[in-house]
């Protein structure tokens, strides 16, 4: 698309801490999405390797991520400055005029407040200040951007429930599934090389590797159960890969691409959910619940309140904590399942997909973003606050 094409207030800006290309997860699924109807424009947080502040722009997935690159020790405020610096330039360069403001981390706010918008969204996919590391000020401008949005998705139940107090129009989205994809995994496929070679029964796990992962639970998983291999799929993140378990039959196969995953959910026999009981994993809504059940795989989780309710209680998904208890649910999910169990996970997926969330999501912005922004508003929002030029950084467009 030719940037010099107009743009209205269907274009949407996305602000997030996620990175693209990262691990394919509810950003990426509901970008592509909205890419379909309006343009979208994937504004990740800075990397430091650059001697002067540049973005560069390339298109995948129909969505064009804006990737800001700068220099090295600079102090807060001066990166806010050069972030903003870089959207407004982008908003001139692309004539993004009053665009969807969509927000995946409050700490945006700190380079964005000033931008125009028809709408702000905030899609509160996971409580971010219980993570470790959190910015001490993440409370605090999550505050402002409550106060600031015209919507606010959550991305489960027990999050919806934390946040429904503290803003009108709160609506939960729980974490859904692309079914046809992982529903080819109930087809035998051929193992990935990394795979084949591993002996039966295969417990799997796909995801980051993170704080929220209990480390015990594997270890002891993989102690006392030493025929059983357990292979992990994902990046290690904010913790030391010294910590991570190491017994010969526990495997770290890596990050793998998010088409790669069928073939390898369909050599596993159980696919696991081994959450620890923590402030991070207390509103989490993991997508991978439904995606192991459309992949035809019997699961066995740590009791996460959103995989609790509405998995275990339906007897979809086996729940347990203790390493006694997780070690028996396991057992128990090898066994042939009932006989009525895939009729009853198909039932519960045939309700869920990605292109319903984002039909849902998109009718509700369409119901706030009905007043366009006024001709020339564009242009005279290009210079920056407290300033009579517009900037001058350069913007790197690869598409």
């Amino acid at each position: 698309m030719d940037p010099a094409a107009k743009g209205d207030s269907r274009d949407l800006i996305c602000l997030s801490h996620l990175r693209w290309n990262f691990v394919f997860q509810r950003p990426q699924q509901l970008m592509t999405r909205c890419a379909k109807d309006r343009r979208v424009f994937f504004f990740e947080e800075p990397l430091f390797d650059a001697c002067i502040p540049e973005l560069r722009v390339v298109r995948d997935h129909g969505v064009y991520v804006c990737e800001p690159h700068l220099p090295r020790d600079l102090p807060r405020a001066t990166i806010a400055v050069e972030l903003r610096r870089l959207l407004y330039e982008l908003q001139a360069k692309w004539k993004i005029d009053q665009p969807v403001l969509w927000y995946y981390t409050p700490m945006a706010l700190d380079y964005a407040r000033d931008l125009k918008s028809s709408s702000i969204v905030f899609d509160c996919m996971d409580e971010l200040s219980a993570f470790h590391g959190a910015p001490p000020e993440l409370l605090k401008l999550e505050a402002e951007l409550l106060k600031r949005a015209d919507l606010v998705f959550t991305g489960g139940h027990s999050l919806y429930e934390a946040k429904r107090g503290r803003h009108p129009r709160v609506y939960p989205f729980p974490s859904s599934v692309d079914v046809p994809h992982f529903l080819s995994a109930r087809q035998r496929k051929v193992d990935p090389p990394d795979q084949a070679t591993l002996p039966h029964p295969r417990l799997g796990y796909f995801g980051v590797v993170d704080e929220r992962m209990d480390l015990n639970l594997l270890d002891a998983i993989s102690s006392a159960r030493p025929q059983w291999q357990l292979i992990v799929l994902g990046p290690c993140v904010k913790i030391d890969p010294a910590s991570l378990p190491r017994r010969a039959n526990i495997h770290y196969l890596g990050m793998k691409k998010y088409e790669e995953l069928p073939a390898y959910l369909s050599g596993w026999d159980v696919a696991l959910l081994p959450f620890a009981k923590n402030e991070s994993t207390k509103f989490i809504s993991p997508t991978k619940t439904p995606e192991y059940l459309a992949a035809g795989r019997p699961v066995v989780s740590t009791s996460i309140r959103d995989v609790v309710r509405p998995y275990g209680e339906q007897q979809l998904v086996h729940i347990a904590d203790s390493p006694v208890e997780f070690i028996h649910a396991i057992e128990q999910a090898l066994a042939p399942p009932q006989q009525d169990w895939r009729e009853r996970v198909d039932r519960m997926l045939s309700d869920m997909s990605w292109d319903r969330t984002w039909r849902e999501m998109s009718a509700l912005i369409d119901g706030v973003s009905d007043v366009a922004a006024a001709p020339g508003e564009a242009v005279a929002r290009l210079a920056m606050p407290g300033t009579d030029a517009a900037p001058t950084r350069p913007v790197t467009s690869l598409a």
